[in-house]
Order: structure tokens, then C-alpha cells, then sequence
């Protein structure tokens, strides 16, 4: 279950695994300052955006993460990151977070294709039973976002982390369980590919 770093492709994007090598091209759309304005971590410098490559590819090291690179179709941009994080393996659990997407292509199929692709992998490959998502309750873009995709918001986690720059943070719990997953893929198809005829 989600052991091996892996390519997952799509109509209008491909996840690769993150690299060392991905932190000139994640710099140059990825230090702008109101991409991280309702995240509780926060990437504005070169130097802060090679910490936050190299504590992912640590986590991949110790097969508790594996990080994405979100590619476009067929240029090959690189347009933001995302991952698998915090697996569980003997509950055949996983979340994704940590995704972000540069402002150009923001209201793009892209983030949601992103998803579609990584709970395909993890409901149909890796056969995950639980698939969860965490976002500042305050954040009110990606929460809508997840509900959006069909993810239950489970409650609220209260001080659930501390923040360096907004201080204890209250975060909205979703999660995706593997019986629901047909349903959600049918909607997100129909989304995606049915609605979407044009490319990023």
C-alpha cells in the first residue's frame, strides 16, 4: 500500500514524484504570497521552499509520505505539489493534503483532477478503506473545495496545531471511505470530462 514512489496520469495533468531537481521550477510559482494566505504553513523564499522539498521527500524516506509534482498536459509545467501523507498501513488509511496550485491555473481542472487521480490510486490500487483531508476550518476555499469533490466534513479538530505566523489553529476534519468512492468518481468524471472540453 502506497510504498513505491509513482507517475499518475490524467487528460490534463500527470503527478511525478517530487525531487530535489523540481525547486527552481516550484520557486517560480510557488513564493507568491496569496497562495499561502489561508494555509497554516507558509513557502516565500527559495531557501523556505527547498526546507519544505527536502521535509517531504524525508517523510517519503520513511515511507510515512509520498509527494507529487502536478505537471500539465502536454507542456510539461510544472503548476504545484501535492501528496499522500500521515499512511497508515495497518488501518489502510492515508490523507492527501499539502496541495497547492500556482494562481494561473487556480479555477482549472487541474487541482481537481489532482484528486481524482491520487484517490483512484488510493482506493483502486493501494486499496485504501480510508482516505482523509485537513484544512484551516477558516479557510473557506478548501473547504469548499473538498466538499465540492464529495468529501464528508467530519467535524471540527479545536487547537488542533500551532501555526508560526496564526497561532493555534482550529482544523475541519473530511474524509472519503472506500464505499463511497464509486459514486464520487462517477461525479467527478462527469466533472471533469464531460463539462471540460477544453485543456489547461
Amino acid at each position: 500500500m502506497l510504498a513505491e514512489p509513482t507517475t499518475l496520469e490524467g487528460r490534463f495533468i500527470r503527478l511525478l514524484p517530487l525531487s530535489v531537481e523540481h525547486h527552481a521550477p516550484l520557486c517560480a510559482i510557488g513564493l507568491e504570497p496569496a497562495l499561502w494566505q489561508h494555509t497554516t504553513i507558509r513557502v516565500q523564499t527559495p531557501d523556505e521552499m527547498r526546507r519544505y522539498i527536502e521535509k517531504a521527500l524525508d517523510s517519503q524516506a520513511a515511507e510515512t509520505a509520498l509527494p507529487f509534482v502536478i505537471v500539465l498536459q502536454p507542456s510539461g509545467q510544472i503548476v504545484g505539489t501535492t501528496r499522500y501523507h500521515s499512511i497508515a498501513r495497518e488501518h489502510r488509511r492515508v490523507e492527501i493534503g499539502f496541495s497547492w496550485v500556482g494562481l494561473p491555473w487556480q479555477r482549472s481542472p487541474v487541482n481537481s483532477e489532482a484528486k481524482y487521480l491520487l484517490l483512484g490510486y488510493a482506493f483502486e490500487q493501494a486499496r485504501c478503506q480510508r482516505v482523509e483531508f485537513k484544512a484551516d476550518a477558516e479557510n473557506a476555499p478548501s473547504c469548499q473545495a473538498l466538499l465540492r469533490i464529495g468529501a464528508t466534513r467530519e467535524g471540527i479538530l479545536r487547537q488542533y496545531m500551532s501555526s508560526p505566523h496564526k497561532g493555534a489553529r482550529d482544523i475541519a476534519l473530511f474524509s472519503i471511505i472506500d464505499r463511497e468512492w464509486p459514486d464520487i468518481k462517477a461525479r467527478l468524471e462527469l466533472r471533469l470530462y464531460r463539462r471540460n472540453t477544453h485543456s489547461t
